[in-house]
């Protein structure tokens, strides 16, 4: 009786033991914070007239419209200022029709027509997106490359390279909260063919920034700045005259999200649907009071399965 009085004492130190062990061990593990990648920090893949860091899901396409009317104002429209109905009727505008894709969830590709016999390619690559957790993303990171091809009937190319203009722009952005969304983006404009002259190079550079504030579910106001930091004072064309073009890009928008379709309203001073033309060869400043109304429509699909 007393061996197994024994017995099962000895059995019962043990397990208390064993309990005791095992419960110091686990509070000593550390639980990973759980990883939270930040979605929505853009409405749209594009802002107003520059792309935001975001892209259609994987399998999904999307079918854009964006259209810039010519100047609200035209001092040397005389009587016909008000037949013009602040530029939405002076039969001077550009629109940019495009579809892109998105294969897979870091890239996206898309074509575009850009107006004036003028075609695009373009693709997008997400390099780094923004999160929480035990991996900490402070911004998200995009390239953004894009082909500029004129097919206009044009004498003085005589090799089809010179037809080709290339974009290159990175886009930081981050989400700060809820309501407010921020972005960078440098960029780059390349020509393969210039005049030859005073002030002319093959590289355009500028440097821009753009933003979203939510207003409610449904409405948001967006903003975007770019500088053109080379090549637009004194600049000689190719039909030997000397342009001054306008280094400032200022865009103001406000978006509608009906569910189906994302509309976008703006006010800009620029008429060129085209990155190429806005960032390297707008005529329109601010400072004289240039601007023009745009509005842009997208609608996505979903193709996968």
């Amino acid at each position: 009786m007393k061996k197994i009085f024994s017995l099962s004492i000895f059995c019962l130190a043990l397990f208390t033991y064993s309990f005791a062990q095992t419960d110091s061990t686990a509070s000593e593990v550390k639980v990973k914070p759980k990883q939270k990648i930040t979605k929505n920090v853009f409405s749209t893949s594009k802002l107003i007239n520059m792309q935001t860091t975001e892209m259609g899901n994987k399998g999904e396409l999307q079918f854009m419209i964006s259209h810039h009317f010519s100047e609200i104002y035209n001092k040397n429209a005389g009587s016909q200022i008000g037949a013009q109905l602040f530029g939405i009727n002076s039969g001077v505008a550009y629109t940019y029709l495009s579809f892109d894709y998105t294969p897979i969830r870091w890239l996206n590709l898309g074509v575009a027509a850009a107006g004036s016999s003028k075609y695009e390619g373009f693709s997008k690559i997400k390099l780094l997106r923004q999160q929480t957790g035990a991996k900490l993303i402070p911004v998200s990171i995009a390239l953004y490359s894009l082909v500029n091809v004129n097919t206009a009937p044009d004498k003085t190319i005589t090799f089809a390279g010179d037809r080709y203009n290339y974009v290159n722009q990175l886009l930081i952005s981050r989400k700060f909260n809820d309501k407010l969304s921020l972005q960078l983006m440098p960029t780059v404009v390349h020509f393969n063919k210039v005049p030859y002259g005073i002030n002319n190079q093959n590289e355009v550079y500028s440097i821009g920034f753009g933003g979203k504030y939510k207003v409610s579910d449904l409405v948001n106001i967006d903003i975007e700045y770019s500088r053109q930091l080379n090549m637009f004072e004194n600049v000689l064309t190719s039909t030997g005259n000397i342009m001054n073009y306008e280094p400032d890009l200022l865009s103001v928008g406000v978006e509608l999200n009906s569910g189906g379709h994302q509309f976008r309203f703006f006010v800009g001073n620029t008429s060129f649907s085209s990155n190429i033309d806005q960032l390297s060869r707008n005529s329109m400043g601010i400072a004289n009071g240039s601007f023009a109304f745009g509005f842009t429509i997208n609608r996505s699909t979903f193709l996968g399965k």
